[in-house]
């Protein structure tokens, strides 16, 4: 997907709350569109973690869908990279899919501090 003027700085916005999921935890797309102010966008979260792959500095693997489905495995280098990187940080993915979503889901509403 190519990026436009209109998105960059949305994608922008989406790629630093990324950053500040902690190792061994995940987060959803409409998490982060609620967290954002954008509660519809969850699909442009995705876009943007699709986008985000032509940077390593963006852990798009800790991004799932909101039952903790692997829905974006497709856009790594490998169909296996997202469950590994995930496996590699303590997560447990069966069919995949998140073992125990609610344990290490990571909420950016609960866990970024407003200034």
């Amino acid at each position: 997907m190519r990026i436009s003027d209109k998105n960059k700085d949305f994608f922008d916005l989406v790629y630093e709350v990324v950053k500040l999921i902690p190792f061994g935890r995940v987060t959803s797309y409409g998490a982060i569109a609620n967290y954002l102010g954008a509660t519809r966008s969850s699909r442009l979260v995705g876009w943007a973690m699709n986008a985000s792959h032509a940077t390593k500095q963006i852990p798009a693997h800790r991004v799932v869908n909101r039952i903790g489905l692997l829905t974006g495995k497709m856009h790594f280098s490998s169909p296996t990279e997202m469950e590994e990187l995930l496996i590699a940080e303590g997560i447990e993915i069966v069919d995949n899919k998140i073992v125990n979503f609610d344990r290490v889901f990571w909420s950016p509403s609960k866990e970024i501090p407003i200034d």
